[in-house]
């Protein structure tokens, strides 16, 4: 490879330009690149199949429920339409008619308290939806974050890709468990785990110096990409058997899977 190309590969234009942040003129030179070179191109298809797994291990769902259309409904006040009275000189006539109106009055004022009441309630209903949408856009922020910080573990030239798969006690197990002992990070893709009795679950160990140390345990309804405790000088992973729940000391019997790290 000569350094043209590996002064491109180290720019960083690949990855801008795979997650559509190059500018026009760093597109026609990364597109120029792909075309002309297959180590530039294999790069690129490196970090395409690496983006996947990323987006289809951290696949966002949907939301339950979003702010729908919020009516607010102004009521125009009743207009009382008052005939014109007859003129009457006695003066009962007029004790009746004003205690009408002040009836109409109290009516009126009874029913716009009844409306007020009720649009300060919808307007309440707002402010917690609002509040409500704002929560799950930051919590959207942060899974955004947890998987761009994925993306590029798995691009580090640092991280080191081991395939786990599963002897005959588990022959359709296959795990995936990207390390990177620069960083002090781990992560693994659960890629497909036989079923287990319900009393039963998989367990991931990190073998060192003669000790099993516990990592978690592996579920298929979580079958994603997740970040595992590092453990410094590990000498292998194991996968076991345990009871459900887990166990605090790994059943060497039960292993299923296992991978050399060194």
């Amino acid at each position: 490879m000569n350094a043209k190309i590996t002064t491109f590969l180290s720019s960083g234009l690949l990855e801008k330009y795979l997650l559509g942040e190059t500018t026009s003129a760093e597109t026609d030179m990364v597109e120029s690149y792909i075309s002309k070179y297959p180590e530039v191109q294999n790069a690129y298809n490196t970090l395409q199949y690496n983006l996947e797994i990323v987006a289809k291990s951290n696949a966002v769902e949907v939301p339950k429920s979003i702010l729908n259309n919020i009516l607010v409904e102004l009521d125009e006040a009743p207009v009382v339409n008052m005939n014109t009275a007859t003129k009457q000189k006695l003066w009962y006539k007029f004790s009746v008619a004003a205690s009408i109106a002040a009836l109409i009055f109290a009516g009126n004022s009874y029913f716009l308290h009844l409306k007020n009441q009720k649009l300060a309630d919808e307007n309440q209903v707002v402010v917690d939806e609002i509040f409500d949408l704002r929560s799950d856009i930051d919590a959207n922020n942060k899974k955004l974050d947890d998987i761009m910080n994925q993306f590029m573990e798995l691009n580090d030239p640092n991280t080191y890709k081991y395939i786990m798969q599963g002897n005959s006690r588990a022959k359709n197990l296959k795990t995936v468990a990207y390390i990177n002992p620069k960083e002090k990070t781990s992560m693994i893709d659960v890629v497909s785990l036989p079923k287990l009795p319900e009393d039963q679950c998989y367990q991931i160990w990190a073998e060192l110096q003669g000790k099993m140390v516990s990592l978690g345990i592996l579920n298929e309804a979580d079958r994603q990409l997740r970040f595992l405790p590092y453990t410094e000088n590990a000498l292998a992973l194991n996968i076991t058997i345990e009871p459900k729940g887990g166990n605090t000391r790994a059943s060497l019997d039960n292993m299923v899977a296992e991978i050399d790290l060194q």
